[in-house]
């Protein structure tokens, strides 16, 4: 936990362009637009069993209620702003904007796992397409969201809720042999063998952002910017550098600058030997999305 205040920490004194703002609460309605009312209701309220508890891997408390919502609702702000739906600029977007946290992408339509208790991604790309058809209406096609998940852990709850939902289109690139250990089916999965270096990794990220841009074309892109790949990470098996993961970021980011795609990114997992390794990943990605938010300025003034 301590990561994400070192991160606000070196963001504000080191990156003083990046405009940080309190996170939002996700309300229940939000919420429910990819979880179960079901499942809102026993989580808000405390009434999960403890075997759902034990799979989510903390215990209840209002605090953890509290901080679920805003991991959500952060990532909801970040996508309005990206794709200009917020208030004071209607229409005008961003291009990029992210949440300090997030990418709870073990959480599904009916239970939590993983650290994950409910889903931002998912939340904020269903949001989004109902906002967005609010904005827009029958004038412009309905939006189409991709999910582009490089944590180094399968976003299983991604998949499974959206596997009937083609207007979502769910990529995730992680470890083949780390959790979850059963997977769920993605649009698009790539499987990562132990100890995979900068090289392979980027050539795979490559070959996988080839395959969606064959398949589907969105119109907001959520990235789940996982620093676990890093090689030294206690949990990811990968072998990872600071310069491979920085290029994996402007592999990304390019990739939808390119097309003008608003991007939404979430920080996910990171668990580093050393925290302020982590730490360091995360500011290199804040450092490219930075640079790439500046691009976005010049065609919205």
């Amino acid at each position: 936990m301590e990561k994400y205040a070192r991160l606000r920490h070196r963001m504000a004194s080191e990156l003083p362009a990046v405009v940080m703002a309190e996170a939002p609460s996700a309300t229940d309605g939000e919420l429910a637009l990819a979880h179960s009312p079901g499942y809102i209701s026993a989580v808000v309220c405390g009434e999960l069993p403890a075997v759902a508890m034990r799979e989510i891997g903390f215990p209840w408390s209002l605090e953890m209620v509290e901080r679920s919502r805003r991991s959500a609702g952060a990532t909801i702000a970040a996508a309005r702003i990206a794709l200009g739906l917020h208030e004071g600029a209607p229409g005008k977007p961003e291009g990029v904007a992210a949440n300090m946290a997030g990418g709870t992408h073990h959480a599904s339509a009916d239970k939590g796992g993983g650290y994950c208790v409910f889903n931002d991604a998912a939340v904020a790309a269903r949001l989004m397409q109902a906002e967005w058809a609010r904005r827009h209406g029958r004038q412009r096609p309905a939006l189409k969201v991709a999910i582009i998940d490089l944590d180094v852990h399968q976003g299983n709850g991604t998949a499974d809720i959206f596997r009937d939902d083609a207007s979502v289109f769910t990529l995730s690139m992680h470890g083949k042999n780390n959790f979850p250990f059963r997977k769920a089916l993605s649009d698009l999965d790539i499987d990562l063998p132990d100890r995979c270096n900068d090289h392979d990794y980027l050539q795979a990220l490559q070959h996988a952002l080839a395959v969606m841009d064959q398949r589907f074309q969105p119109g907001l892109v959520i990235y789940l910017a996982g620093a676990d790949p890093f090689k030294g990470d206690r949990l990811g098996r990968l072998s990872l550098s600071f310069e491979g993961l920085e290029a994996r970021e402007r592999q990304v980011f390019d990739w939808a600058w390119q097309r003008r795609i608003p991007l939404a990114m979430a920080m996910a997992g990171g668990y580093g030997v050393n925290i302020d390794e982590t730490v360091q990943v995360q500011m290199n990605t804040y450092k490219v999305a930075l640079a790439y938010w500046q691009q976005w300025q010049y065609i919205t003034a």
